[in-house]
């Protein structure tokens, strides 16, 4: 009997967890587990720990299958990373940074960099040559008009995937700090300047100042 110690971890954005059933299937070099229950509670930010029991050793993991299944309501999560301990000791990290929407299995590899020709296993090769093609369907080019560049083949953003429209809620959310963060300091170096400048010296105290402000209140 071998044991695998498993650790799920969620997301910490708003709406990350989900009450859907979440189950796990680990896949090494000489075999793979039967699909295990993590959980149907997951929380934004926290971890779930299980142990998988195998009959044999599996192997180094090379990949790992999530599967959810949705019990009620659909309720979309999103997974942050697994992390798997075999019984050797040796850790195996598996990060999967995405949105996972309906009934649906999702394979994730293990974390090393590899390139093609380091795929020995079938199972690895064929993985690749599906996560290509699902790259291929979901971002479909079309010509915008003569002339102009190519731009995606949808008529709006609801019509993308999931985690590519995350992407850009979150790009847009980074542009806009951005911006609010220019007006504040021109706001706070011009605007309410009630005289004239006396040097370059006294303008760098000033935005100087300001900067330290707004790190501290990331901090």
């Amino acid at each position: 009997m071998a044991v695998y110690k498993v650790t799920v971890a969620t997301g910490d954005m708003v709406e990350a967890g989900t009450n859907n059933s979440i189950s796990i299937t680990l896949v090494g070099s000489y075999g793979e587990s039967h699909q295990t229950t993590v959980s149907s509670l997951f929380l934004p930010g926290k971890e779930k720990s299980l142990s998988v029991h195998c009959g044999q050793d599996l192997g180094p993991i090379v990949l790992i299958r999530l599967h959810k299944w949705r019990l009620f309501l659909e309720d979309a999560w999103f997974c942050k990373d697994v992390r798997v301990t075999a019984p050797s000791g040796t850790l195996y990290r598996f990060p999967c940074y995405q949105w996972l929407e309906g009934v649906t299995t999702v394979e994730v590899r293990e974390g090393s960099g590899k390139k093609l020709v380091d795929d020995e296993l079938q199972i690895l090769k064929e993985h690749r040559r599906q996560e290509l093609a699902a790259r291929q369907e979901a971002y479909r080019w079309k010509n915008f008009a003569q002339g102009w560049p190519c731009c995606l083949n949808v008529d709006s953003i609801s019509e993308l995937d999931s985690n590519i429209q995350f992407s850009c809620i979150r790009a847009t959310n980074f542009t806009g700090f951005l911006i609010f963060q220019g007006a504040s300091h021109f706001l706070s170096g011009f605007l309410l300047r009630r005289s004239s400048w006396n040097s370059l010296d006294e303008m760098r105290t000033i935005f100087s100042r300001t900067q330290g402000r707004d790190i501290g209140r990331c901090l």
